[in-house]
């Protein structure tokens, strides 16, 4: 009978040690199952900060993009009719900033801010495409602005040149007209005379020097009087006389005589001027000169001998 109520007592013992175990078992599987739940769940937050924190550096690296780009255009915002994109990006990007430094300070990140940030970077894309858009186009319209101007430079230059050539055929052409005016002369002599008015071979004996020449029909030449002046140069090279003065190519120059004439344009022939020998001539190379009106009628060279 002893042994036979032992044995459900030890039966019993042993049950309520299995279960124990089992409540022991339990627990551990709970505390254990918890525990690791709560690493995954740290490990998620982990990964999902580590994420956006990836998110925000490649948005501050496009922001730096941003930046860069608008910086290229930023100088050609003169072509602009007005600078409000200039303004309207400035204000988007000094968001940006913001909410960059902001990240930057805090320990746990936002993902709201973080596409708070993307959306301002988007803004901000958006302000630079447009800029970007209107430069090139203002760009384009200068450049061919810049080609109208270039062609319409050419044209000028090149009317200036017609005009400048033209301007030079006319002057060529008036030079000509005043050139057709000049009385001409021709058959100029110069003579040494005795006192008897006869010719003199020998040049210290000449007591008077005749100058004589033709003026031929010239229908260009007005009409009317004309003084002809007269310069007779020695072979030392001074001027024979004193005839008194003439206007010049703007000076006053001195002569050995004049005669005035009465042109109707017709020739004129055997017209003489004399001058009376107040010195002893020498021997040599003597100049002719003769003007009028302004005019060089003739320059001429006679060797008078001994």
């Amino acid at each position: 009978m002893e042994n036979n109520a032992k044995k459900p007592a030890g039966l019993i013992a042993g049950i309520i040690l299995l279960a124990l175990l089992l409540v022991i078992a339990i627990v551990a599987f709970v505390f254990t199952t918890k525990s690791m739940n709560k690493k995954v769940e740290e490990a998620t937050l982990a990964n999902e900060q580590l994420q956006l924190t990836n998110e925000q550096l490649q948005l501050a690296q496009e922001y730096q993009v941003l930046n860069t780009e608008f910086a290229q255009y930023e100088n050609q915002s003169q072509l602009l009719a007005s600078d409000s994109l200039v303004t309207k990006y400035a204000a988007a990007k000094s968001k940006v900033e913001k909410l960059l430094q902001e990240l930057n300070s805090e320990k746990k990140k936002s993902a709201q801010r973080i596409k708070q940030l993307q959306d301002e970077i988007g803004t901000l894309k958006n302000i630079l495409r447009h800029y970007v858009t209107q430069i090139d186009s203002l760009g384009k319209e200068n450049a061919g602005l810049r080609a109208e101007n270039e062609q319409m430079r050419e044209r000028n230059q090149q009317l200036s040149t017609r005009v400048a050539n033209e301007t030079k055929r006319n002057e060529a052409l008036s030079e000509r007209m005043t050139l057709a005016e000049k009385l001409n002369v021709t058959g100029v002599t110069l003579t040494p005379l005795k006192k008897n008015g006869k010719t003199e071979k020998n040049v210290t004996k000449a007591r008077q020097l005749d100058v004589s020449f033709t003026i031929p029909q010239n229908n260009s030449t007005p009409v009317g009087e004309k003084v002809i002046y007269l310069r007779i140069v020695s072979p030392e090279g001074s001027l024979l006389g004193n005839g008194g003065s003439f206007s010049f190519e703007g000076g006053n120059v001195q002569c050995t005589a004049k005669k005035i004439i009465e042109y109707a344009g017709e020739e004129i022939p055997g017209i003489h001027i004399y001058w009376d020998v107040n010195t002893t001539l020498t021997p040599g190379e003597y100049i002719v000169e003769l003007f009028a009106d302004n005019f060089r009628l003739t320059s001429r060279r006679f060797t008078l001998r001994k």
